[in-house]
């Protein structure tokens, strides 16, 4: 058994170092030795017990286990499980320092093996050098680029770009296309080129003018996924070419090219397509904080999804069902139960001239259900109050159709009700929580658990049909445009 040991400063902060590194498929883009890498399974390449499977450029194969992980010590642990290349129980320790100044990093590198008998010097010298002294040489280069690009970035220019701007408010004739400009990034920003765009009611919110949170003209849109361009002073976890992804309190999603604050936007794992994850940042976080936060829900509850074939609807549909809850669903036709059905409903009620309340009570028995989960709005208002049981939360997230009307302290203490108003973007205000929010929404795709069904796509110029076909309940699933 030999050890080898490597040791490099990388002049870049700990947390840039450690965001790439903790990756434990991330070396394709900065190992020069690596060729082609999976994850095994579909499993996140930040779980402990990942399977990373690649090949190296001179042709030889190695699969590699995760054993340990510490976000807390920088410190990872992995072990080769089978290669081509003749090292046995090779275990290796990657194990990050800031540097005193705080703008660098101590990187140390460290392995136990067996070679074979006689090629001992020939194996440390590989491990060594070609792996370790080439990583530190690697992982440099990439965070140089990127530091190349950040300095470039403070003389860097506005550019142009395409977009779809309500031209005052109203109905979906004010979405007009049109020529914008990209603000070169401040401090504290970036530049995104969008590849997929989420559509959501809010949108259509927006552009009446219902919420204030625009002034025209101006785009519309609240989440996206794309590709990283340029980066403003002071953004150390992200680089130009980081595929990513945002959810952010301002519109503005509606171009092909976006500046916006970093705060708002993740790094995108290598096996999540762009599409999907533009469709889970709204919509897959507003089914967490609603299954996990704002009433957590078990085996034993039983809940009502308002709009259950709908973006939102069918998350919470698929993940309620997982936790242990029996759902039922509301919809407003046949084709739209069978939808929910297939994404977890054990009941999908079409809803006749807006009466539910009576299945669910024949349902349940007479009890009613545990939580209401409630987009729609002030429609549901009397149907709400008889489906639900003694004690139960109703948690009115939004209003498609209308607004929601405040109950009266005698309709609470009737049942002993509590409501609530959630809004995900005070959800996502601290960082470690929104990061929280987007790993379990990101590991319930990945698990299965949540299928975007993504039946409706449009180009970025056609966002007036898109929201035609959504306001007239011709939609269902998500709904993303294509810059």
């Amino acid at each position: 058994m030999i050890r080898v040991r490597r040791s490099a400063v990388i002049d870049a902060p700990i947390d840039r170092v450690w965001g790439v590194l903790r990756d434990f498929n991330s070396h394709t883009a900065w190992h020069p030795i690596v060729a082609e890498s999976t994850i095994e399974r579909g499993e996140t390449a930040d779980q402990v017990g990942c399977v990373r499977n690649f090949t190296l450029k001179d042709g030889n194969h190695i699969r590699e286990q995760l054993l340990a992980l510490s976000d807390r010590d920088y410190v990872s642990t992995y072990c080769i499980l089978d290669a081509t290349v003749p090292l046995r129980r090779y275990v290796a320790t990657v194990q990050l320092k800031r540097v005193t100044d705080g703008d660098r990093t101590f990187w140390h590198w460290e392995s136990t093996f067996e070679p074979p008998r006689g090629r001992e010097r020939e194996f440390a010298d590989l491990v060594g050098n070609g792996v370790y002294e080439g990583g530190f040489a690697g992982l440099r280069a990439y965070l140089a680029r990127g530091a190349v690009a950040r300095e470039r970035r403070t003389e860097a220019t506005p550019m142009a770009a395409r977009g779809v701007v309500v031209t005052r408010f109203g109905g979906a004739e004010v979405l007009q296309p049109g020529a914008l400009t990209a603000a070169a990034p401040g401090p504290g920003q970036v530049r995104v080129r969008h590849s997929a765009i989420g559509v959501n009611f809010i949108d259509v919110h927006v552009r009446e003018g219902r919420y204030r949170m625009i002034e025209p003209p101006a785009p519309l849109g609240m989440e996206a996924a794309g590709t990283v361009v340029d980066v403003g002073e002071g953004v150390a976890t992200l680089v130009p070419g980081d595929r990513v992804a945002y959810v952010a309190p301002q519109p503005g999603a509606y171009v092909d090219l976006r500046t916006l604050d970093a705060q708002h936007v993740v790094v995108l794992p290598h096996d999540l397509p762009d599409e999907v994850a533009a469709t889970l940042m709204l919509k897959g976080l507003t089914a967490e904080y609603l299954l996990h936060r704002t009433r957590r829900v078990g085996p034993g509850d039983v809940v009502l999804v308002h709009a259950a074939a709908g973006g939102v609807g069918q998350l919470l549909c698929s993940w309620g069902r997982v936790l242990g809850a029996r759902v039922i669903g509301v919809v407003s036709t046949g084709a739209k139960a069978a939808i929910a059905r297939e994404h977890g409903c054990d009941l999908a009620i079409v809803a006749s001239e807006g009466r539910f309340a009576d299945e669910v009570l024949h349902t349940t028995g007479g009890r009613g259900v545990d939580v209401i989960y409630d987009g729609v709005g002030g429609a549901a208002h009397a149907e709400n109050l008889r489906a639900i049981a003694p004690l139960g939360h109703w948690a009115a997230y939004g209003h498609a159709d209308s607004a929601h009307r405040p109950l009266a302290p005698e309709e609470l203490a009737a049942k002993s009700l509590s409501v609530s108003n959630p809004v995900l973007f005070h959800f996502t205000a601290m960082r470690e929580r929104y990061e929280e929010m987007v790993a379990r929404t990101f590991d319930a795709w990945r698990q299965g658990v949540l299928r975007p069904d993504i039946r409706h796509r449009y180009a970025l110029s056609d966002a007036a049909n898109a929201h035609r076909d959504l306001e007239a309940r011709r939609t269902t699933g998500q709904i993303v445009l294509l810059p």
